[in-house]
């Protein structure tokens, strides 16, 4: 799995020569993420039971796994290596910290952005999230529809934004989220894998695999886990340098000495 790393300010390109990745626009997920959106009229009415996602599979919290193994540790995301996905790391220009995970798979054109947020211990956050994203979507001109997906109810969505030629245009996406114990997961599917589910299923695959370290610290209910980029790894040691006589091969005169320590000598007899 490779890894790439870009500004969150500039926009999604391909840096390895695979497919475009169509994706909504960065700063419009961003806003909906957080909840800061303008909200419109509910699009979902919810009973009073809790409504609890499907984690059977995964993603994991830190719990409930032995240790790191072959994942790749991001501070609070471990992820695990899957075949052929780039990850790419989203690196705000001001902080030059990790404010997103990207997934992308180029043979599919597909890409999935993913963030973890601190939740309170009474319950997730899903529900509520899920409802101002779909309430800034439609009041902006755009469509949300929730729907059943593999770990619970998910949206999809088209989100209007400014075409190459300055007309608006509808990008899809698949925004999914997933309640762990004092945590949520979200992760917004695009390109093919926000309209087809065979595109989607590396994604989810890759999804599943995650591992969310909260920590114990307090936090505010959405407020963001730190990511981090991951460690270089460490430099091999130089080998001594090696002279060139020591370059000819050893010694023989150590290595097969003439005397043998143990065998009698020549022995000499005094005459008078």
């Amino acid at each position: 799995m490779s890894i790439f790393r870009r500004k969150s300010s500039e926009p999604a390109r391909d840096e390895s020569g695979s497919p475009e990745v169509v994706a909504p626009d960065d700063a419009a997920l961003d806003e909906m993420a957080s909840g800061e959106a303008a909200a419109g009229d509910l699009v979902e009415e919810f009973d009073d039971e809790p409504e609890v996602s499907d984690r059977s599979q995964g993603p994991w919290d830190r719990s409930e796994v032995d240790g790191l193994g072959d994942r790749l540790d991001l501070g609070a995301v471990w992820i695990a290596p899957l075949d052929g996905a780039e990850l790419r790391l989203e690196v705000d220009a001001a902080t030059d910290t990790v404010s997103a995970i990207q997934l992308v798979i180029p043979q599919t054109s597909s890409a999935a952005q993913i963030q973890a947020f601190a939740a309170p211990r009474s319950g997730g956050v899903w529900r509520d999230v899920r409802t101002e994203i779909a309430d800034a979507i439609t009041a902006a001109g755009g469509t949300a529809e929730t729907v059943d997906g593999v770990f619970g109810p998910e949206l999809n969505v088209r989100m209007p934004q400014a075409g190459p030629d300055g007309r608006t245009v509808f990008a899809p996406a698949r925004f999914v989220g997933v309640d762990g114990p004092r945590w949520f997961l979200r992760a917004v599917l695009s390109g093919q894998a926000a309209v087809e589910d065979d595109a989607a299923a590396q994604l989810i695959e890759g999804i599943r695999s995650l591992v969310v370290v909260r920590g114990s610290d307090p936090m505010a209910p959405r407020e963001m886990l730190a990511l981090t980029l991951p460690e270089a790894p460490a430099e091999p040691e130089p080998e001594a340098a090696v002279s060139e006589e020591d370059a000819d091969g050893p010694d023989e005169r150590y290595t097969n000495p003439d005397l043998n320590p143990f065998e009698r000598g020549p022995e000499i007899t005094e005459v008078r």
